[in-house]
């Protein structure tokens, strides 16, 4: 196992003092229930770390990038890019999916691939980064690896909100009444994941998952306008 990691190590170029604080990174609690006698803890307070050293990194890089951005834009734009899917693409990207410590349930059910796992485990291996080797080392990594993702991303289109694009389309073509309802609700309380569905004119369109209501509609509203052709 110690030669996975420090496999991992060496293709991010990266150092950890302590590799146990790695490992924690990678494991979920469902692996921790079952190897209770050989795991101390997941990676569950980790991720609450690495998710503020994310947010407050990502806000010093849009501070600095776009010096006349209003608050509110700013604030938007960090949402979009400290959101599931676009921490999924990073994980994705950096191939942690490989080294995730699953159980056995888990594995089978697809957890590997599963978004907010995926999501949760960037978060867990920024806040073990962070302990390990501090904020400027983790601010290196994100420029290296995960700057030049939000670089080429098409900066209006974080910026749009779906939900408004969606009730103007619909109102102007005279499609109906558009709602959203929450499909599924899933994850302990302090780490939500909600699973929105478009319904317009009581016909089920787009979905969408987030970490928090107004998220997961925002997602659900994207998905619709590309089933509608407008994206």
């Amino acid at each position: 196992m110690a030669a996975q990691f420090e496999k991992l190590l060496s293709d991010l170029e990266i150092r950890f003092e302590n590799l146990k604080l790695l490992k924690q990174a990678f494991t979920h609690a469902s692996y921790r229930n079952e190897h209770r006698a050989e795991v101390g803890q997941d990676n569950e307070r980790l991720e609450f770390l690495g998710d503020a050293v994310l947010e407050l990194l990502i806000s010093e890089y849009l501070f600095v990038k776009y010096p006349k951005l209003p608050e509110g834009e700013l604030t938007r734009l960090r949402a979009a890019i400290v959101c599931e899917p676009s921490l999924v693409r990073f994980a994705t990207k950096l191939q942690f999916d490989k080294y995730i410590r699953l159980g056995r349930g888990e594995e089978i059910s697809g957890g590997r691939k599963r978004p907010a796992l995926l999501a949760d485990v960037f978060e867990a291996f920024v806040g073990a980064f962070y302990l390990d080797q501090g904020l400027l080392a983790v601010k290196n990594f994100l420029h290296r690896y995960i700057v030049p993702d939000i670089q080429d991303v098409n900066m209006p289109m974080l910026l749009s909100d779906y939900k408004t694009m969606l009730q103007e389309y619909v109102q102007r073509e005279g499609m109906g009444l558009l709602s959203y309802q929450i499909l599924e609700e899933r994850g302990p309380a302090h780490n939500r994941e909600f699973v929105a569905q478009v319904m317009l004119d009581q016909r089920a369109m787009g979905e969408g998952s987030g970490r928090s209501k107004k998220e997961a509609e925002q997602h659900a509203a994207h998905a619709t306008m590309v089933m509608l052709g407008k994206l």
